[in-house]
């Protein structure tokens, strides 16, 4: 016999390094043929942060994404970037972007105004295009306005760009401090199918909202949330680290067992997207608070199932199934004191 349990748990996480200051930065510059450099040291581990800052430096700056070059990350030669964790990358760099990139757009902008002898903000770039606003002549490629800044003005548009995420220390004394700038919310509802006779758990379903802040590409995003599932269900009802006098007795993937597709269940995910306004491109991040809500939802779905509370980490079927036993010898306890005391 099966039952099945729905369970709810929310969750918050603050962005970036805490107890350190976090910053990065960017060098920007427009390049031959209306192609942009970004000079940044970034690393990429997997999360797909160089395609969002390409579509960030591509938004910025009036191109395409594939007009975008992330140049050499070796932070001998280009500024430092810090890190790739604390659910940090688009937060800090694609803000360290935005802020390069708009300030070699002011740059460009004030360059063409002169060229053009119009005032800098009538002048509007998007699509590799650049034009004066209610110009029907003034209107060139990007390519093209590149080549004559450079070749007939002696023009090159470089600029730098910062961000920090403007962190204070622990104070020694009292602990106060502002260790992170930015926070992010989500909750997540998680559905599941107990099996009474093995203890076994299968989650049928988790729907996750989370506070994402401005999406750069939601695809990503939902991708982030997904994977934060899948292991935060491992970390709920199967990754067991165990230990006997010192000596792991899990070492490999035949004890530690995993997740597999076949594990995963349906996911559903709704963005909230108010942007942050305490950053220049108004994101935040997704990569760590997506797995928060997932174990405890997951656990209280169980509760919602069979009454059964687990305590620790993971709910392997033989834990369950011990708490499933012991809460029908409890009501069985309970059913024949009541009838002793008719009785009596």
């Amino acid at each position: 016999m099966k039952k099945r349990g729905r369970g709810v748990a929310c969750g918050w996480y603050g962005i970036a390094r805490t107890a350190a200051m976090d910053r990065a930065a960017v060098w920007v510059e427009l390049d031959d043929g209306g192609t942009v450099k970004i000079a940044t040291g970034v690393t990429e581990i997997g999360e797909g942060i160089l395609t969002g800052l390409c579509q960030i430096a591509a938004h910025e700056m009036g191109v395409r994404p594939d007009d975008i070059v992330l140049g050499d990350n070796d932070t001998a030669r280009v500024p430092e970037a810090a890190h790739a964790g604390a659910t940090r990358m688009t937060y800090m760099i694609g803000n360290a972007v935005a802020v390069g990139c708009r300030e070699a757009m002011m740059k460009f902008k004030k360059a063409m105004a002169e060229y053009w002898g119009v005032d800098p903000i009538s002048i509007h770039a998007k699509n590799r295009l650049v034009w004066v606003e209610n110009s029907p002549t003034k209107k060139m490629s990007m390519s093209q306005a590149t080549h004559i800044l450079k070749k007939e003005k002696g023009i090159v548009i470089v600029a730098s760009g910062l961000f920090t995420s403007a962190h204070t220390p622990l104070d020694p004394d009292n602990g106060t401090a502002t260790p992170w700038q930015s926070y992010v919310f989500g909750a997540q509802i998680a559905e599941v199918e107990v099996d009474l006779d093995t203890g076994e758990v299968q989650v049928l379903g988790v729907w996750a909202a989370h506070d994402v802040g401005k999406v750069v590409n939601p695809q990503q995003v939902e991708g982030q949330i997904e994977g934060g599932i899948v292991m935060g269900l491992g970390h709920a009802l199967m990754e067991e680290y165990k230990q006997h006098h010192g000596q792991v007795t899990t070492p490999g993937f035949a004890k530690y067992i995993l997740p597999t597709s076949l594990d995963i269940p349906n996911i559903h995910s709704a963005l909230i997207t108010e942007p942050d306004p305490k950053t220049p491109l108004g994101v935040k991040g997704i990569g760590e608070p997506c797995i928060t809500p997932t174990a405890p939802a997951i656990i209280n779905a169980i509760y919602d199932a069979v009454g059964v509370r687990i305590t620790s980490l993971p709910a392997t079927p033989e834990k369950v199934l011990a708490g499933i036993l012991q809460l029908k010898q409890k009501n069985k306890n309970q059913k024949i004191k009541e009838n002793l005391e008719v009785i009596t």
